[in-house]
């Protein structure tokens, strides 16, 4: 990190020194005694720019405060079966970690249907997921790794997209506005896979709106990505779309399917939530009920784009997509 950083994330610390006792707790709770960590990642969403980081990262303190993130993680989903159904249609979980102690996430983008509970039952799950991996799994591998280690990599299957999808791009958009506004920077690298060709055809008009950074993290590979990401990481923490003879999202190989509630990670989190729950002393079972969260305005020029690429696709009715090939697709991307 050069001086001119060193220089703003001093400045930065001053700033935010000085805001109010609510919103000093809840900083204290998510940057787990990395505070300089912490900073740098606004100010990398915000191009250095201390000013606009420090708004940035005020209103994030705010969000949290007012939706009360600190006690998300004993906020069980419950029952068990809601959260089952969640999970079978919200493909997201953790395979493992690279060489270098990033937790590895896995999401299944082509097959979520989002269709089994209500927008904030699946926005609950996926911050809970944030929270968790921020306040136990990161500070757990910085400890083991003797160093801070604050972000992670997510590999993305594409396996099953289609033009069902439109009717998700709001919900989608919505959870990514949460991160990019409340998570800058946690994501290291973007593992795209499996990606067919209508992926290709609104990755090109999307990349372009991207800022140049978000854009040289996402790495789109020929097929599953097996060899490229065993660079990376050992084969038990490949996601099980990514082995060798895999039919995508819906099936495993080797291993477990790390999408299912009966991984080990979601039983660990699951379980987690439900042990602060009890432990608060609530004298009753938790009841059934999601966690409301305001929900930002979704990034618009993005979701119309997408929008609009998709529609090509349906007004076409199939007849102008050219044949699957994912050696293609990569080619074009």
């Amino acid at each position: 990190m050069g001086v001119v950083s060193e220089e703003a994330i001093d400045e930065f610390l001053e700033l935010i020194d000085q805001v109010e006792e609510p919103l000093k707790k809840t900083f204290e709770s998510v940057h787990q005694g990395y505070r300089r960590e912490h900073l740098s990642r606004f100010l990398k969403a915000r191009d250095w720019n201390v000013s606009k980081a420090h708004t940035m990262l005020v209103e994030c303190l705010r969000w949290r405060v007012n939706n009360e993130i600190d006690s998300i993680l004993s906020k069980p989903i419950v029952p068990s079966e809601l959260y089952s159904c969640v999970r079978d249609s919200q493909l997201i979980g953790m395979s493992g970690y690279t060489r270098e102690g990033l937790p590895v996430f896995a999401i299944g983008v082509g097959l979520s249907t989002f269709d089994k509970a209500s927008v904030h039952y699946y926005v609950q799950s996926h911050i809970q997921i944030n929270e968790y991996r921020d306040r136990v799994l990161l500070p757990s591998m910085s400890k083991k790794n003797g160093r801070p280690i604050t972000t992670c990599v997510k590999v993305l299957d594409m396996t099953g997209l289609k033009l069902s999808a439109l009717s998700q791009i709001k919900l989608v958009t919505i959870i990514s506005t949460i991160d990019d506004l409340n998570y800058p920077e946690k994501t290291n690298t973007y593992y795209v896979v499996n990606a067919p060709y209508i992926f290709s055809a609104c990755w090109k008009v999307v990349k372009p709106l991207l800022q140049e950074r978000t854009r040289k993290k996402v790495h789109v590979l020929s097929g599953c990505g097996r060899d490229e990401l065993l660079k990376i990481m050992d084969i038990t923490s490949l996601p099980h779309f990514c082995r060798r003879g895999s039919s995508g999202s819906s099936h495993h190989t080797e291993g477990v399917d790390c999408f299912s509630f009966d991984h080990p990670f979601h039983q660990q989190l699951y379980n987690y939530v439900k042990h602060h729950y009890e432990t608060q002393g609530h004298a009753e079972p938790a009841k059934q009920g999601s966690f409301h969260v305001g929900l930002p305005e979704p990034e618009a020029e993005i979701a119309k784009t997408i929008e609009s690429e998709l529609h090509k696709f349906e007004n076409c009715n199939g007849l102008c997509q050219p044949a699957y090939d994912r050696k293609d697709v990569h080619e074009t991307l």
